[in-house]
């Protein structure tokens, strides 16, 4: 059996350590984790879809987070399958994504001793949950979701696993009596919906029938650039993937999107996608020299993308190796699987317990 290293000390003054093995700890630089820190004694919840190979923007926006939190509060992180059948479609590609997203987080330093990592496929409840909520929930309230305008937009049939997204993703939040969600800025809405819809049941079968959960921002890591400075996402097709390594990685770095100034003349580092995303891996002094050698000339750009090269890879040499001792160990993983959701499912069979009671509805099959 695989052994799971202790992962993420705790965060401290300017920086948190992502503990990687019993002897080393790398010291991270922290954009937004002080915010993070006064979270203590909590459940907290979130979801992932399982969409294909991670980047580096999963990691700073989301991923990182999760390690720091689990130290002190009761970590709950799923993998949204059922969500992912709006979009896949394909058996195989599902089942490979879904694994490949758990040894993903296993790698990066979720430790199942101290996170629920689990499938949402392994939850029925949550499904029985969602028709629940399905019933107060107003049309017009699914109609104003940013995502489901977005997506059909975009061109994507506009379904009722589309259209009813939110309330399966209320459910996935509610059905664990999550006290917080992480989210985004860009994703405030699908909780604020959650809570519209966990206050209409509170207010029609009384208060206390479903916790009320919080939004957990990570203010100051709202948006990671990608290589052309826009959001980095896959829909942008902007990315550089977390696990790249060699000819792949270099390529995704050499993508990066710049001016046409000359070699030898200044640069505006105020400017540049390229310190951009330094930023997320090297210290204030490492920036602040590329800084310097954009000011001065005789630097170009070529220079300043070997050196992110380089951050790079270090930063997730650890990660990768751990990734493969994973994949090596398949038996393991799933072992992980197995324990989250029987864990999950206990949470999630007694907050049912409680809905059926204060709904009225009858189960005599155990």
């Amino acid at each position: 059996m695989l052994s799971i290293e202790k992962t993420a000390c705790l965060s401290s003054g300017k920086y948190a350590c992502l503990r990687l093995s019993d002897n080393e700890v790398r010291v991270d630089k922290i954009n937004g984790f002080q915010y993070m820190a006064g979270v203590t004694n909590k459940r907290i919840l979130s979801g992932v879809q399982p969409s294909g190979i991670l980047h580096i923007g999963n990691y700073f926006g989301a991923i990182r987070q999760f390690v720091q939190l689990q130290e002190q509060n009761e970590n709950y992180i799923f993998v949204a399958n059922y969500h992912s059948l709006t979009t896949i479609t394909d058996p195989d590609v599902l089942r490979k994504n879904s694994l490949d997203v758990v040894i993903d987080y296993l790698a990066l330093g979720l430790d199942p001793e101290k996170t629920t990592l689990f499938l949402q496929s392994d939850i029925p409840e949550v499904t029985e949950l969602a028709w629940i909520l399905s019933t107060v929930t107003p049309m017009g309230l699914l109609e104003r979701a940013h995502s489901f305008k977005d997506k059909v937009a975009r061109g994507i049939s506009a379904n009722h696993g589309l259209f009813a997204y939110p309330v399966l993703m209320a459910a996935d939040i509610l059905i664990y009596d999550s006290n917080y969600v992480p989210v985004g800025k860009d994703q405030k809405q699908h909780l604020e919906i959650t809570r519209d819809i966990a206050e209409k049941i509170n207010l029609t079968f009384g208060e206390g029938t479903l916790v009320i959960p919080e939004e957990l921002i990570q203010k100051e890591v709202a948006v990671i650039p990608g290589i052309d400075g826009q959001k980095m996402s896959k829909s942008y097709g902007n990315t550089i993937d977390i696990f790249a390594e060699g000819k792949a990685l270099k390529k995704q770095v050499m993508a990066i999107v710049t001016d046409s100034t000359p070699l030898e003349e200044p640069k505006d580092p105020d400017n540049s996608h390229i310190i951009d995303l330094f930023k997320f891996f090297a210290s204030a002094e490492e920036v602040e020299a590329m800084r310097q050698n954009f000011l001065a000339g005789g630097y170009g750009y070529g220079h300043a993308k070997k050196e992110l090269l380089q951050a790079i890879t270090e930063y997730f040499e650890d990660a990768r190796n751990r990734r493969k001792e994973l994949v090596a160990n398949m038996d393991y993983v799933e072992e992980v699987l197995r324990k989250g959701a029987s864990a999950a499912r206990e949470t999630a069979q007694s907050v049912m317990e409680r809905v059926r009671t204060r709904t009225g509805l009858l189960k005599y099959l155990k």
